[in-house]
């Protein structure tokens, strides 16, 4: 009986062990992507406000509040991180896609519209997060700059898409929808330029009166 109460007991412990192990594996992985996260946030930032060129690995693991020396674990160089901060930006998209597909395609398009007045105080401080990407990222060439031009290409074939559900033919959609990406991405740059958020405001205005005729 005593025998059997002890290896009872053993597998008890054993048990006990190996669930200590897994919770402190998980624990570790947890720490490992929160740090990773930061790095990939910071980089973000720090692109959009002061762009990629002038931004150093230091600059994004002191926002992180990572140690330099940590950074190379997670990325080999500036561009993986330059790649990771596109991948994060296709991932907003998708969810921002995601949470308007609740309206219908006239709404899903204002919802876009709304976004950039949302974002105006930004623009007029520092441009537009994913247009000054673009364009910054356009100039490299390569890998880097391809990886770049699909976060437009999403925004242009998704604005497509919802066109084309409000009764326009492919072409016509695909038209009215670089229409009005670059009317947004223009009204963002000019919004910068003069650091006035009333140029977006006013813009913003007329595409929704546009819209409204469709």
């Amino acid at each position: 009986m005593h025998i059997y109460l002890g290896i009872i007991q053993t597998q008890c412990n054993l048990l006990t062990l190996f669930n200590l192990v897994v919770k402190l594996l998980g624990d570790i992985m947890a720490r490992r992507n929160d740090k990773r996260d930061r790095l990939v946030n910071a980089a973000d930032e720090l692109f959009h406000q002061q762009g990629i060129s002038v931004t150093t690995l230091a600059n994004i693991a002191t926002l992180a509040n990572v140690p330099l020396g940590n950074v190379y674990y997670y990325f080999k160089s500036k561009d993986s991180i330059i790649l990771a901060v596109i991948e994060r930006r296709l991932k907003m998209l998708g969810s921002m896609f995601t949470d308007w597909s609740q309206f219908d395609a006239k709404g899903r398009l204002q919802a876009l519209i709304d976004n950039a007045v949302e974002s105006a105080p930004e623009a007029a401080q520092y441009g537009d997060a994913l247009g000054s990407l673009c364009q910054e990222l356009g100039k490299q060439g390569g890998e880097i700059s391809r990886a770049a031009s699909q976060l437009m290409q999403k925004l242009i074939s998704w604005c497509a898409d919802q066109f084309v559900s409000l009764g326009a033919s492919e072409e016509d959609a695909n038209k009215q929808a670089l229409n009005l990406i670059s009317s947004l991405q223009g009204i963002k740059l000019i919004t910068l330029s003069f650091k006035d958020e009333n140029f977006l405001q006013r813009q913003t205005q007329f595409l929704k009166d546009w819209l409204a005729g469709f």
